[in-house]
Order: C-alpha cells, then sequence, then structure tokens
C-alpha cells in the first residue's frame, strides 16, 4: 500500500504499531491456563493478513491470518479450518478464543478482547476494507508470474 493515503488530520495515516496482549494457551481437558505473550503485527503492503507470534519459553512462533477472519471472529465465530475465532463470556467481560488447528496437533488460545478490537479497528483505519489490493500492480505482478521457472511450460 502507498503511504499518502489520508487520516482524519489530512495528513498519512499511522500504521498501528504491534500489540502485545498477555493471553493464555488452554491445555489438557481440565482447562489448566498457561500464559504467555501474543504480538499481533500487521503490514499495510500484506492489508489481507495479519501475523501474530507467540513467546513462548520454547521459543517464537508466528501464525498468519487473514485480518477479516480475525474481524469476523471478534463478534461471531469465525473461520473453518486452520483457524477459527470466537467471541466468549458476558458483555463487557468477553474474550475471544483462538483455535490454532496444524496436523501436529491443535492449540487453544484466550485473548483479552478490547484492546485487540481497538487494534484491528485501527488497522482498517489505515487500510479500510475492500482496499487491500487497490494498489497492487498487476501487470506486474503477471509479468514477474510469466517469468517464474515454477511457472513456464515452454
Amino acid at each position: 500500500m502507498s503511504d499518502d493515503q489520508p487520516g482524519a488530520s489530512g495528513h498519512p495515516a499511522a500504521s498501528p504499531g504491534p500489540l502485545s496482549l498477555d493471553i493464555h494457551q488452554l491445555v489438557g481437558f481440565c482447562g489448566q491456563r498457561r500464559s504467555l505473550r501474543a504480538e499481533f503485527r500487521f503490514d499495510p503492503a500484506a492489508a489481507l493478513v495479519v501475523t501474530v507470534t507467540f513467546v513462548a519459553p520454547e521459543g517464537r512462533i508466528p501464525w498468519v491470518m487473514g485480518r477479516d477472519l480475525l474481524d469476523q471472529g471478534l463478534s461471531v465465530l469465525g473461520g473453518l479450518g486452520d483457524v477459527q475465532i470466537w467471541p466468549v463470556g458476558p458483555e463487557g467481560a468477553r474474550t475471544a478464543r483462538l483455535q490454532l488447528n496444524h496436523r501436529d496437533g491443535m492449540a487453544l488460545f484466550e485473548l483479552p478482547l478490547p484492546p485487540l478490537v481497538r487494534w484491528l479497528a485501527a488497522t482498517y483505519r489505515r487500510v479500510p476494507a475492500g482496499a487491500e489490493l487497490r494498489d497492487v500492480d498487476w501487470d506486474a505482478w503477471a509479468a514477474a508470474l510469466r517469468e517464474s521457472p515454477e511457472v513456464r511450460s515452454d
């Protein structure tokens, strides 16, 4: 995306910085909780996705998910496959559950909803829904694709 998208003040809108949250991983059938950090990042040049990096004692584990899926999951169940997210709890004390499925297993996390809602809203102020691919040079993309050795048929 270009940096010339006007914000409310007429200046380029600043990209939202990373969001660092204390979250819980729900472990086992007894609902045991394991605390860890999650860092949410948004890049306007790749505005269709959000990268979440889980920071655990074992290391940093990145996961990329659709921004629209994350947005949907903050109000109703979002996602069907590897990523599912949905709100839980009474109004005013809501959290979100994030389930990640992988060939090696499944992980379930609980996220605080208010800071995530505010951060995600900032990403949509920076790059509105429907404008994510507005600045893609499709001719250059198609030319690069034709030149790719994996695609060539000659």
